[in-house]
Order: C-alpha cells, then structure tokens, then sequence
C-alpha cells in the first residue's frame, strides 16, 4: 500500500513537472542573473569592481541553490512561478506594485554603478561594505528559506485554490507572517552600503515603501479569502518584523 502511494506521489510529481515552461524557466533564472551584472558593470564602466562579484556570485549561489531544492522539493511550485503572468486572478493592485518592486529595484542598481562611476558617495570603511554584506547574505538565506518552506510562494498575490493553498506555519513563518518581504527589505536596505552608495538608497527605501504596501494588502487578503490565515494571525502576531509590525 506504501510502495502504491509513493508511486502515485511520483507519478504526480512527474506529471506537475512536464507542465513546467522549462525555456521560460531558464529565461527567467538566465535573467535574474546576467541583468544585475550587465546592469552594474554597464553602468560603471568597469569590471574589477570586487564586491560587485561577490554581490553576483551570491545571487547566484541563492538563486540557483532555492530553485534546485524547489525543485526536488516542490516541483508544482516551479511550475506556479514559470506561468505566474498567465493567471488571471492575481489581485489588481498587485499588478501596479509588483512592477513598482522591481523597478525601484533596477533603478538602485544603475545608481550604484554610476555612484561607483562618477563617485559620487564617499569612501565607505570597509567595515560598513563587510557588515552589508552579511547582513544582504542574511537577508536572501531568509527569502530563500521561505521559499523553500512554502510551496504556495508565488511571485503574485493570488488565492492558489486549484493548487489547494493552505496556510504555511513552518520554518521562518513561525516567527514572521511574511518573511519572504522581510528578508527583501533587509537585502534591498543593505546592499546599497555593501556596494558603497549612498545614493542607492533613495531607490531601496522606495521600494521597501512598496514591499511594506504590498505586505498590509497581502496579508488583508489572506485573512479574507484564505481558510484558517485568521488563526494564524492569532498565534503569529508580527507581520515582518518581531515586536513591531
């Protein structure tokens, strides 16, 4: 009977990742990758830029990393984020704010190579640079760690109900109700300073404005609309951050 059930969980699992777009797949991790590289090192003219390589070798190590045990772990969540852009029942503010996110986050980018450029910023210690990068590398282990958690992480804000979406009370959500924005407002906040621009951050604390937004919509939407989210809210106060908010 064991040996039945786990073949049928195979079968199930073979047949989620036959669905999955694997061209639009790699595209998209393809892009996630080369444009912030192509973006800071276009924009600052040059490629002995050593923290800049080590801020690209870390999103790559998280990127490829999360998505590789996604994949083995939840393969129906890889073909959720493959075909996000085809539902049609994403939220309709989210379809303003989602974009908002990643372009005030772009636009930090270009700053910090032109920053890096024109020097604009001061000579940050080194101290600082270090301290930002950890606290960046802190900030995407906890994205990627709720990712990996919850199998409903969409890029979207949507009611997943043909994927029988139910609420995720593990790992980081045990702590915070949206660690995946949590963990993208530490990074965006400090890989301006990890990179040496000052300037950078008029474009993150932007899109750490949309991050806080989306969160108070994401979660109003969830106690509306998804089963037992209200217990939830119960028993995990803070939406982001622990003894605040």
């Amino acid at each position: 009977m064991n040996i039945n059930k786990l073949n049928r969980q195979s079968d199930e699992k073979a047949n989620i990742t036959s669905q999955v777009s694997w061209g639009r797949l790699l595209l998209g991790i393809i892009i996630m990758l080369v444009l912030p590289a192509a973006i800071l090192f276009g924009s600052s003219g040059r490629l002995d830029w050593g923290m800049a390589w080590i801020y690209i070798g870390m999103i790559t190590a998280f990127t490829v990393g999360s998505r590789i045990i996604v994949l083995r772990k939840n393969p129906d969540l890889i073909a959720e984020r493959a075909h996000f852009s085809d539902k049609g029942d994403i939220k309709p503010w989210d379809k303003i704010l989602n974009p908002l996110v990643a372009i005030f986050g772009i636009t930090a980018l270009i700053v910090v190579g032109l920053d890096m450029r024109f020097g604009w910023s001061p000579k940050l210690p080194v101290m600082v640079q270090v301290t930002a990068l950890v606290i960046t590398v802190l900030g995407y282990f906890l994205t990627s760690w709720a990712t990996v958690v919850n199998r409903f992480f969409s890029p979207v804000v949507r009611i997943q109900r043909e994927r029988g979406h139910v609420v995720v009370t593990s790992g980081p959500y045990q702590y915070v109700r949206h660690p995946g924005y949590a963990g993208g407002i530490v990074s965006n906040l400090a890989m301006p300073l990890m990179l040496n621009s000052i300037w950078a951050l008029v474009p993150a604390i932007l899109a750490v404005c949309i991050f806080v937004a989306r969160t108070a919509l994401e979660d109003r939407t969830l106690q509306e609309e998804l089963e037992d989210y209200s217990d939830y809210v119960v028993r995990v106060h803070y939406r982001l951050l622990p003894g605040v908010w």
